[in-house]
């Protein structure tokens, strides 16, 4: 009986150890380390891998040190990736297949892919909603991508034919957990038109780092 009830034990350890571990594989969490404050977001690699997968791929080369929020909009979203403090330009090595229907949502906290007007155009930049913004969202209405490719090949053509359906969205690959004041102040920040650059921060705000931190 003693050996029963200590098989038993063994067992429930080895599913409760293993259990453990499926949640501990599944959880990525990263820190975001700016010159207002500290954010850590939570990535979702299995609703969105390849987006996870392209941002830690950015965060593991430390390619996003020394970036600042170029596109600050109160009420809207907080964007960075792509800019250093002169407004040279990092530009993408490649661009990514756009995961906007994975089922995540724009909503307050969540950070997600920026891109061009292409579906499958988003490179390095990113930002993080700070408010609800489900226009940005994938919806049944979307455009598909044989619908962007004729719309593309009439432009070729010449002809002006507007797009009928909405936007393909912006892939959510994650959500912050901590450092929401952070992103609130980043938010409120006093902004101005400079060049080409609208909404840019009047006086910079810099990521200083972004590193992993589980798993690390």
């Amino acid at each position: 009986m003693q050996m029963i009830e200590q098989l038993i034990k063994a067992t429930l350890f080895i599913f409760l150890f293993s259990c453990a571990q499926v949640i501990a594989d599944d959880l990525i969490l990263v820190r975001i380390e700016t010159n207002l404050g500290t954010i850590e977001v939570q990535l979702d690699a299995k609703k969105a891998p390849l987006s996870s997968g392209n941002f830690l791929k950015h965060v593991d080369a430390a390619h996003y040190n020394n970036m600042i929020f170029h596109r600050v909009i109160e009420g809207f979203v907080v964007q960075s990736g792509g800019y250093k403090e002169n407004l040279e330009e990092m530009e993408s090595e490649d661009t990514l297949f756009n995961e906007a229907d994975n089922g995540l949502h724009n909503i307050k906290g969540s950070i997600a892919m920026a891109r061009e007007d292409e579906i499958d155009s988003a490179g390095r930049q990113f930002f993080i909603n700070t408010e609800d913004n489900q226009r940005l969202d994938y919806s049944e209405k979307s455009c598909t991508r044989e619908d962007e490719q004729k719309y593309l090949k009439a432009i070729e053509r010449g002809l002006n034919k507007p797009l009928t359906c909405a936007s393909f969205g912006y892939a959510v690959f994650g959500h912050v957990v901590s450092g929401m004041a952070v992103v609130r102040q980043i938010e409120s920040s006093p902004t101005e038109d400079r060049g080409d650059f609208y909404d840019l921060p009047v006086t910079p705000i810099t990521i200083t780092s972004i590193t992993r931190v589980i798993p690390n």
